[in-house]
């Protein structure tokens, strides 16, 4: 059954259908939001193999013609060179201001096609069509769109809504265990800032979630982490209050990810679920968080097969505190040359730390680091 999540932005409201077999209807749910009959469709060399075929069926039988751009996969396309790229092939191609360009993968296509809609005669439509877990629960909701930059992740981008998400269950079925688990991390999450609840459920149904077996946990998972991010896009839609909470782990993870340079050798939800144990590690250190709370998040992000420790990155002699220090003082939210970190005062309770000690931090990642 397919369920929609709605994120309301007044006349620039959209709607996000999750459930099976959505590629073979994407024709109908996208043809009406055309001005003319023909989209570009961006993807990587994977998601093509896998699933081009679906989505290119499921546009015929809506009468959409297309034509596909692919990217090699991997975080490191989401760069200034393959931004050029990519919009070059868009002007070559006659897209037109009124167009509409449909990301068709996980969230680096999802970040870097959505980026390119945004520049591309100063504002092209944009759909996202995420076919991995985490882009599914994030992602592809919410409109950042970004590239990586030496210094930092996703520095260099715009906010850019979707005119439509399809988040189709169907094709997460292809997916390998370690992207799985990766997305997984960003439904952690959820649970971890608001909703307690939902984080004994993930306890509870983490294993089957992430099982061959598991559609319906899925779709649930990603239904309720939709809701969530929906209402905080809604309420906060640049950023500027409450949908920093989002950001739990990130700065962390984001510094992880920039160290290791993009390599593949780190998922960003590998990152971000290290982030997330970090952080509430952090708020115990700084007497925020009840440190059993910060062991049993530790716990189930272990238990779901992600890195919870320093200790658990492959090849982490480079990584330093200084190193992960001057990345995270690149993060967005820095203000005034200070961290503000998002932390955490229970599961379920995370709230905005501004002013962050930076000496503190390096203190502790040099601790935990160290170990």
């Amino acid at each position: 059954m397919v369920e929609t999540v709605s994120v309301r932005l007044g006349t620039r409201s959209y709607d996000i259908h999750i459930g099976p077999s959505l590629l073979e209807n994407s024709g109908a749910l996208l043809k009406p939001l055309l001005s003319r009959p023909r989209i570009a469709v961006v993807t990587d060399e994977n998601v093509f193999a896998a699933q081009a075929d679906r989505l290119k069926d499921g546009l015929k039988n809506g009468g959409v013609d297309f034509d596909f751009i692919t990217l090699a996969p991997g975080e490191a396309t989401k760069s200034f060179a393959q931004l050029e790229t990519l919009t070059g092939r868009l002007l070559d191609l006659g897209i037109e201001r009124g167009d509409m360009i449909v990301a068709f993968g996980g969230g680096v296509v999802g970040d870097i096609t959505g980026f390119a809609a945004a520049i591309l005669r100063r504002g092209c439509g944009f759909a996202q069509i995420p076919t991995s877990l985490l882009a599914q629960v994030d992602s592809a909701v919410g409109g950042k769109t970004a590239i990586n930059v030496p210094q930092g992740k996703n520095l260099i981008g715009a906010f850019h809504q979707p005119a439509i998400v399809l988040a189709d269950t169907t094709s997460l079925d292809t997916l390998s265990q370690r992207e799985l688990r990766a997305g997984y991390a960003e439904i952690v999450k959820y649970g971890l800032i608001s909703d307690p609840e939902f984080f004994d459920w993930l306890e509870k149904n983490a294993a089957q979630l992430l099982s061959s077996s598991g559609a319906a946990e899925r779709q649930y998972a990603v239904k309720t982490s939709c809701e969530a991010k929906a209402a905080l896009v809604s309420a906060d839609e640049r950023e500027e209050g409450a949908r920093a909470l989002l950001n739990l782990g990130h700065t962390f993870g984001h510094a992880f990810e920039a160290a290791y340079g993009y390599n593949g050798a780190l998922l960003h939800g590998e990152a971000v679920g290290l982030g997330m144990a970090l952080a509430f590690d952090y708020s115990a250190r700084m007497g925020l968080c009840p440190a059993v709370e910060a062991a049993r998040v530790k716990a189930h992000i272990a238990a779901a097969g992600l890195p919870a420790s320093v200790g658990d990155l492959p090849g982490n002699d480079h990584v330093t505190a200084d190193n992960m220090t001057a990345l995270m003082l690149q993060d967005k939210k820095v203000q005034d040359g200070k961290l503000t970190l998002i932390l955490a005062e229970k599961i379920g309770g995370a709230r905005i730390v501004q002013n962050a000690s930076v000496d503190d931090v390096r203190l502790f990642l040099k601790e935990k680091i160290a170990r």
